[in-house]
């Protein structure tokens, strides 16, 4: 599976990473970096009754799509894609920072932070405490907890580690196993990742969403992610209850950003109903 692959080799460069200094200099720089922007907060005031908040993903490639757009391989402009997210009315960014499998950055996420006003998710495949100094300390306002990726006691102090650092945390969940999971072990979890991606198959399901927000309390905030290219992708989730999507792809694909950005959330087209029990937070 190819998270376990992408898991083996985040452990690889921790230990490479693993010295005093290496440490040492992060404390350094987290000390000159501002108070970290509310992730969450933009959420809850991005969303509204015709659409969810929008995290606009940077992401130069993926292990199954390979590059987004052919001219990445010489011409990727993260600060410039950031831009238009931005001009388009997203409400956040995620910005992949992986090398390996997605020739991704931490110089990207510092990059973007220093030119876009927008708070950020470092996505990562968290292993290690190094990588949530690292998240602060090139400009991460929230970071990325994958369940299927981590054992119970990694979860709980992972969730711990950041809050210590004042970063808000998105945890991904897969199924009903690991949602259940995550409320019973982080019953202070505030934002939790409905992820529709099959990590066997790489297929998207949007009834995943469906599915898994139904058992998500109320004062949760839920964000779907993959699967998200159309309109009615979108009418679907923000009727099942998502208050935020996460999307890169069709986005990152779309011949003009901000014409996609205006498809996927024009001002009056829907009213997503208040699901039964209040899912609105």
């Amino acid at each position: 599976m190819i998270l376990t692959r992408i898991l083996d080799h985040k452990k690889a460069e921790l230990r490479r990473k693993q010295s005093r200094g290496y440490l040492s200099s992060l404390k350094t720089r987290i000390a000159d970096q501002p108070t970290p922007r509310g992730f969450i907060n933009a959420l809850k005031g991005g969303r509204s009754e015709t659409a969810p908040a929008l995290i606009a993903e940077v992401k130069k490639a993926s292990p199954s799509q390979g590059l987004m757009r052919p001219e990445f391989q010489d011409q990727f402009n993260p600060v410039d894609i950031a831009k238009q997210y931005y001009d388009a009315g997203a409400h956040a960014l995620s910005v992949l920072t992986d090398q390996e499998f997605f020739q991704g950055s931490l110089d990207f996420l510092a990059s973007i932070k220093g030119a876009v006003d927008l708070p950020t998710l470092n996505k990562e495949f968290m292993v290690g405490d190094i990588q949530f100094y690292e998240a602060r300390a090139y400009g991460a306002d929230c970071i990325l907890l994958i369940v299927a990726g981590l054992d119970r006691i990694q979860l709980e102090d992972f969730f711990v580690l950041s809050t210590e650092l004042g970063l808000d945390a998105l945890i991904e969940t897969h199924n009903e196993q690991e949602l259940d999971t995550v409320l019973e072990r982080i019953p202070k979890a505030r934002l939790i990742g409905i992820n529709n991606r099959d990590l066997n198959t790489f297929s998207t399901d949007l009834g995943v969403t469906e599915r898994l927000s139904q058992r998500i309390p109320a004062d949760k905030l839920i964000v779907s992610e993959s699967g998200i290219h159309t309109r009615d992708h979108v009418v679907r989730i923000c009727e099942a209850g998502a208050q935020a999507m996460l999307i890169g792809e069709s986005l990152l694909r779309a011949q003009c950003i901000e014409e996609k950005i205006r498809e996927l959330l024009p001002k009056s087209t829907i009213v997503c109903e208040e699901p039964t029990g209040s899912r609105w937070v």
